[in-house]
């Protein structure tokens, strides 16, 4: 290889990165040759040298295509000059606007920028203003500035708003033809208490499977709202729901996929309204297995709208006020529960990965500030609604596979040999005792998680479990999903917020008719025809599942098929990344903004995470995460060991690994970088112990849960010795001023010390690194 085409990555530290479109090759850009490029530009480049790890280092040699979306950032005026500096670091250069482009913008509001002449090697990009987005603390700007950073489609294009208009607000008679009616069926929504579109109604009642005579199942209906009956292919609503692919949710707003009248109104299946409906009508054993099942398209009517916090309360005290209220729909959400039950014992047969992990919910004030940050508890009602959403998922993919029809899966592969291994290095520095075998199943994964749930560490064991993972994606080849133990797995309960959901919707129609869904991107174009009459009534019992019996012909596609359903997952699954990035980003400056009202505020937190630079810790009742650098430790010279995921000092031999607690002081806030910096005032318990003696209890550094007294002692020691160099170096500065007073000979020799060099020699010299300082010292 000497040549590549791909796309620039730029690093906020000024080099970058020539990405293959494979995403297999990359080559490393200096900063110099960054200069006549910009983030997210194609390029052709060749392969100039390899470094001494072998990587290879490149040199641009054309521009194919530059990119064409503003650039968001700070309008600034230095020196005379008007600049803006980009929101996104990974532009690395400042963008020179002249005096009459400024669009009369003032110094210091957010604005987005075009260029009108390129950067070089020899000289800076200039650009205009085009938009003025406000004062960098203004309410919601930091969600104007995410959705344009991030290029998240924010506004439909003019067709598709008239396209929507002239939908109706109710169903009409014509679309009720071919359907069934389950309008008399008591079906529910559960969702949370801030959600405005709700995808799904689900119902459950006792049933007999076999020849039995007393109920020895359930009959379990997932209704999901229609949206291919109005978002059709090749039309302007699907072009704007294909770009977005799927809707970004932020504290306090969303940029849905769909315009507000089939998101929150015509779509949405919303209290005693008919809609449209395509139902997955299941019999679920005693065992929580799916006995058969069928799809079909009908017409439903919600018999309420409940939120979880009201169904677990139900469930809790079903003679309780929120039960009086719901009586007549009460019997229903108890079948609903024991069919819950039925699946989550089918699920421990399975294996399927379940961790329990902390999730955070943002509470905001009228300004779009946090007020605070709360723990989201997972009741029993969240986990209800999961189960039958993912029954109704396997029932599609499957569904789906028997004909042999392409369609888009949720794949979730297991850990690559690379992050395998690493894994199995950890769990054995940590003293787990449960082994992983070299072709792991999730039922290994669950193992290590039951035996690991009451250690002090099973937050960090299992956080570890989980980065071993890789990343779901949606792609048209099945290789299953690793984490729920399911052979074929797809999304078909989401369509309002999901591109994906919805060609499964029409994929599962196209094959209700005997029928092959053409996907052609862009546009898609199918004839999807009408339905035939027909199906099982509720009260008729439920046919057995369609199987890919004799005389049915595999669906047949060509390459060029096949190539656009391969589009349409990459397209999909990388703006379901975007959308995951924009969101943090906003999370992330809310959370900046938060913890900039409580600089030198003192904190216990846990260590989260280690890296080789610091520490993250996550604060206590905050729900923030900062980093410790590792400058900030004291005067030790720490090491970090991979395999025990810790930080080590090589003189006190004190640890830090995750979950340690400690004592922190916040010291800086960057908005810009999104960035919260912590000093360390002082350890916490079992933070730490020294690297001779004693047995370490569950993989942690302390014994007998208290920080051994040499460890403690060396520790005080480095950092009063670090301390006091600091104070004697100032002492020297402030000497060295005019009229300032000398602290003596010995300050003076001291700072020598401290320095490498006297000042008379000192002078001219490159400073040294704090790394350097912390070693000597």
């Amino acid at each position: 290889m000497s040549e590549i085409e791909g796309t620039v990555q730029g690093h906020r530290d000024g080099h970058g990165f020539v990405v293959s479109d494979d995403g297999e090759t990359s080559l490393y850009l200096s900063p110099q040759e960054m200069r006549s490029v910009l983030h997210r530009d194609r390029v052709r480049a060749k392969v100039i040298r390899f470094d001494r790890k072998g990587r290879p280092e490149g040199q641009v040699l054309e521009i194919i295509a530059r990119r064409k979306t503003p650039i968001i950032g700070r309008l600034l005026h230095e020196g005379g000059a008007w600049l803006v500096a980009p929101e996104d670091r990974r532009f690395g250069q400042d963008i020179l606007i002249p005096a009459k482009a400024t669009a009369n913008a003032q110094p210091g509001q957010v604005v987005a920028v075009e260029l009108t002449e390129k950067p070089s090697l020899h000289a800076q990009p200039v650009g205009r203003v085009t938009e003025v987005l406000g004062g960098i603390d203004d309410p919601g700007m930091e969600i104007e500035i995410a959705v344009r950073k991030y290029e998240v489609p924010h506004q439909f294009n003019d067709d598709t708003l008239a396209q929507a208009a002239k939908l109706p607000d109710k169903i009409r008679p014509t679309d009720r033809k071919q359907r069934i009616d389950l309008t008399d069926v008591p079906l529910v929504t559960i969702d949370g208490e801030d959600a405005r579109d709700f995808d799904d109604a689900v119902y459950c009642e006792p049933a007999v499977l076999g020849r039995g005579k007393k109920p020895n199942g359930w009959r379990l209906l997932v209704a999901i709202a229609d949206v291919s009956h109005y978002v059709k292919p090749g039309e302007p609503l699907d072009r704007d729901a294909y770009e977005r692919a799927t809707s970004v949710y932020f504290p306090r707003r969303v940029i849905p996929m769909l315009p507000e009248k089939l998101s929150n109104g015509l779509c949405s299946l919303n209290p005693e309204v008919d809609r449209l409906s395509m139902v997955c009508d299941m019999l679920i054993n005693a065992s929580g297995e799916i006995h058969a099942y069928q799809f079909y398209p009908a017409v439903i009517c919600s018999h309420a709208r409940f939120t979880y916090t009201e169904v677990a309360a139900i469930i809790g005290n079903t003679k309780g006020p929120e039960a009086a209220k719901r009586a007549d729909l009460v019997p229903h959400l108890l079948n609903l529960y024991d069919v819950y039950r039925a699946l989550l014992k089918g699920r421990g047969v399975r294996g399927a990965v379940d961790f329990d992990t902390t999730e955070t919910q943002i509470v905001c004030d009228d300004n779009g500030r946090i007020a605070r940050i709360v723990p989201r508890t997972r009741t029993e009602a969240h986990r209800l609604i999961e189960e039958a959403m993912l029954a109704a998922n396997v029932c599609s993919a499957e569904f789906i596979a028997k004909f042999a029809h392409p369609s888009l899966y949720r794949v979730h592969e297991g850990p690559t040999p690379e992050k395998r291994q690493t894994l199995k290095n950890y769990l054995k520095a940590v003293g787990v005792g449960v082994t992983l075998s070299e072709e792991p199943k999730p039922s290994d994964y669950q193992a290590i998680a039951e035996a690991t749930k009451e250690r002090p560490d099973a937050a960090q064991i299992h956080t570890m479990l989980l980065r071993s993972m890789q990343q779901a994606i949606y792609t048209p080849v099945n290789s299953g999903h690793f984490g729920l133990a399911y052979e074929a797995y797809t999304h078909f309960t989401s369509p309002i917020r999901r591109y994906p959901d919805l060609l499964v919707h029409r994929v599962i129609k196209s094959l209700l008719l005997r029928d092959k869904y053409g996907l052609v991107l862009p546009p898609v174009e199918s004839n999807p025809g009408s339905f035939k009459k027909g199906g099982a009534k509720l009260t008729r019992g439920l046919p057995v599942a369609p199987k890919n019996a004799k005389g049915k012909a595999k669906v047949k596609i060509t390459p060029a098929e096949a190539q656009d359903w391969e589009t349409a997952g990459i397209h999909c699954s990388a703006n379901e990344r975007r959308a995951d990035e924009a969101s943090r980003d906003v999370e992330a400056w809310l959370k900046c903004m938060f913890m900039r009202e409580r600089l030198g505020e003192e904190y216990g937190g846990t260590v989260s995470a280690v890296t080789p630079f610091g520490l993250f810790v996550q604060l206590d009742g905050l729900f923030v995460e900062g980093l410790i650098h590792i400058t900030e430790l004291g005067g030790d010279y720490f090491k970090f060991d991979e395999a025990r995921q810790e930080l080590r000092g090589e003189r006190t031999g004190v640890r830090y690994a995750t979950g340690a607690r400690v004592r922190v002081q916040v010291s800086r806030v960057d908005l810009d970088s999104r960035k919260i910096d912590f000093r360390l005032v002082r350890e916490g318990a079992q933070a730490s112990e020294p690297s001779g003696g004693g047995r370490r209890r569950n993989g942690r550094g302390a014994r007998d849960g208290q920080r051994d007294e040499l460890a403690d002692t060396g520790l005080r020691s480095a950092q009063d010795e670090l301390a006091e160099v600091r104070q004697r170096d100032r002492d020297v500065k402030r000497s060295a001023r005019p009229g300032g007073k000398s602290s003596g000979k010995k300050v003076e020799q001291g700072a020598s010390r401290v320095e490498g060099l006297p000042r008379s020699k000192a002078a001219g010299k490159k400073a040294p690194s704090r790394k350097s300082v912390r070693r000597r010292s």
